[in-house]
This record gives structure tokens, sequence and C-alpha cells, in this order.
């Protein structure tokens, strides 16, 4: 084949600010990790998937949808936004659906975030909402977590410091795992200096204790909440997420948002899914069933388990991060998927996500022998 012939410009004309951003991505896919080891993961449990699967109901209307796919789907997601403002009882209006909450975080940064605005977030949080910050200028002001846990006073006073436009806050944490009281969320807001939004990401609160789970007025123009169908609803393939907030800046997004973003197949699953509760507690109590044999094999080890109100489980392996990263790669050998928190001092942590009993006991018996391999690695790469 003869190479292409230059037509006017030898390569793509790239913003300044695009061109000025560092080639990565916010996480490497466990595919990507499975093409560079020649082999699939046994167990994979480091996505923070819900290896359990959608609802029976779900599968079934996505089955039925399929036929219809030639249709795009219905722009509004009526359907969808009808049934969840009824159970959570707030009107459609409040109401927006988008793709995960990755693609809701892109359209509200887009609609908030000019080239230079400052944004406030956790140092080690969760990285596709700083990415998308990055994405459009945005100038990230980052405060360290308290006791691994997002500490809120901080971030309000960094923001107020920054005159920030968005407080990024996940409730319960992402990678850590750990969870403020709904009072202290409540006591954030009305500290909030004026003009800046509270970004609540909401993705694991189906997990958490009820008192996680701040008691906020939908009108409350100061906060947009964030939830999804990726982790106990076991949908994170189809891509479906929603958020809650007054009804002027839900609307907002119809001007920026992609009106076709949504497929048919995925907003059948998610209604059914959304329907069928008794399928959702099943889950939820494999979900605890789980973390606890991942605590105890934890335990068992001397390693440390982070109480946790998610679908995961942050292991402490101490104050060596170099252990940390050395049992990720020797349990990625053993053929297990894992990740890890980014930032110190978290980095001294793996985080292990919920996974069936077969998932479980494929991790307890390679455990001993990644863990025994990470400390010979560890200690003789300690300087002499």
């Amino acid at each position: 084949m003869r190479p292409a012939k230059p037509v006017g410009m030898s390569h793509p004309r790239f913003t300044p600010l695009v061109a000025s951003l560092p080639d990565t991505v916010p996480f490497v896919g466990a595919e990507v990790q499975e093409r560079s080891l020649g082999r699939p993961f046994a167990a994979r449990l480091g996505a923070n998937e819900c290896v359990f699967g959608p609802s029976p109901k779900a599968v079934e209307a996505m089955s039925r949808a399929a036929s219809d796919v030639w249709k795009y789907g219905d722009s509004a997601s009526h359907d969808l936004r009808e049934a969840l403002a009824a159970q959570i009882g707030v009107t459609p209006a409040n109401v927006i659906v988008g793709e995960g909450i990755d693609g809701l975080l892109g359209y509200l940064v887009r609609l908030m975030v000019a080239p230079g605005d400052a944004v406030v977030t956790s140092d080690g949080a969760y990285p596709t909402f700083n990415y998308h910050v990055a994405g459009y200028g945005g100038i990230l002001h980052k405060v360290p977590y308290r006791d691994d846990t997002e500490d809120e006073q901080a971030l309000v006073a960094r923001a107020a410091e920054v005159d920030a436009k968005l407080i990024y806050l996940a409730n319960p944490d992402n990678p850590m795992g750990t969870w403020l009281q709904g009072t202290q969320i409540v006591a954030m807001l009305d500290a909030l200096p004026e003009g800046c939004l509270l970004v609540l990401d909401e993705a694991y609160a189906e997990f958490a204790p009820a008192q996680a789970v701040p008691d906020i007025d939908i009108t409350d123009p100061r906060v947009i909440r964030m939830r999804t169908f990726s982790k106990c609803y076991g949908m994170a393939g189809a891509r479906v997420g929603y958020a809650l907030g007054a009804a002027p800046l839900i609307a907002a997004f119809d001007k920026i948002r992609n009106h076709f973003g949504m497929s048919r197949i995925s907003q059948a699953g998610a209604l059914a899914a959304l329907g069928d509760t008794d399928y959702l507690k099943t889950v939820l109590n494999q979900v605890s069933t789980a973390r606890s044999s991942i605590s105890a094999l934890a335990i068992e080890h001397e390693l440390k388990p982070i109480p946790s109100a998610t679908n995961f489980v942050a292991i402490d392996c101490g104050e060596d991060v170099a252990l940390a990263r050395n049992l990720l790669t020797s349990l990625a050998n053993e053929g297990i998927f894992v990740r890890m928190p980014l930032v110190a001092p978290q980095n001294r942590c793996i985080r292990i996500s919920a996974g069936t009993p077969t998932d479980i006991a494929t991790l307890a018996a390679a455990f001993p022998r990644a863990l025994e391999a990470a400390r010979h690695l560890a200690t003789n790469r300690k300087p002499a």
C-alpha cells in the first residue's frame, strides 16, 4: 500500500489545551491488562463491577429491546426518568440520565468550568473527574485525605481560598471505601462559599448505611448528586447513570449533552432493574458476605482491612508502598485482577472488589503465594 499523500497539513491541528495534556488515561482496563499478560484473569476483582450481574428481569428486558435496536433510544429517557423520580420522591425535572456517572461528570464540567476556573477535590480521589476538568482547562486544587476519609472541612476551606466553581466529593469514597455521615454533608453545604457547587458522587450509596446518605432538599441549588446502575445493579457495561438536582441545573444539561447517547437497550435494562427490588436485596447481601471474606483474608495474613461502605475493600499493606505495588503485580501474575490507590498515603493499600464465592476462593488460594512473592521483592529492592 502506498503511503498517504499529504493534502494540506502534516498533522492534526489540536487546540493548545489538548496539545498540552499528557498522554494518559484515568484507568488501564482489565482487557488491556489481559492482552499484556497474554491470558484472561481467573478472577476479575479490580474495577468494582458487580460480578453478580444484573437482574434476570433486566436481562430479559434488554433482550427484548435488542430487536428494536435499529431505532435511536428515547432522547429524553422519559420512562426511566419517570420511574427514578417516582422511586426517589422528586419530579422528572429533577433527574437527568446519561452515559454513566463518568459521562455526566463530563457534561457538568463542560457546563460549569471555563479555562482557568478553580475546582477542588481530594488528592487521590476519583481520577476521571480530574481528567474532565483538565480537558476543559480547569485548575485543580487538591486537599489530602484525613484518616483515609475525604476531609469535607478542608475541601470547603480550599474552595473559599481559590473561589472554586465546583467541589467534588464521593460518599462513600472510592478508592478507600470510607464514608461521611449525612449530617456532615449537610453541614458542608451550609459552609459552601457563594457560587460553589458540590458535586456529590453517590455511586456506592446503595451499599452504605442509611446515616451516610444526607437528607437534602431536591431544590437546593448548591448540590448535584450523581448515581449509577454500574454498581449495585450490575450494569457497568450498559453505561447508565443519573444525576439529581434543582430543576434549573438539570435543564441546563439539555444545552450540551448528547441527546441520543443512551441506547434503547440500556434504558430498558435500567428500568427493569430499578423495579426488581428483591434481586437488589440479594446482591447487597452477597456483597456484604464477600466484603467480610476479603476482610478476613487480609486479617489472616496480618494485613489491615479498612471498613468499607462500598462493594470493595481497601487493604492496608503497611507503610511500605512497595509491598502494595508488588502485591498488585504478584496477584496479576496469579491471574487475579485488583487495583490500588494512586496517591500517597493511600497507595499503601490495594483495593479488592467483591466477588462470587468462586472468585473469593480463587483469591484465597493465590493470596499467600502472591504476598510471599511481594514481600520478597519489597525486601530485596530496599537500599542497603
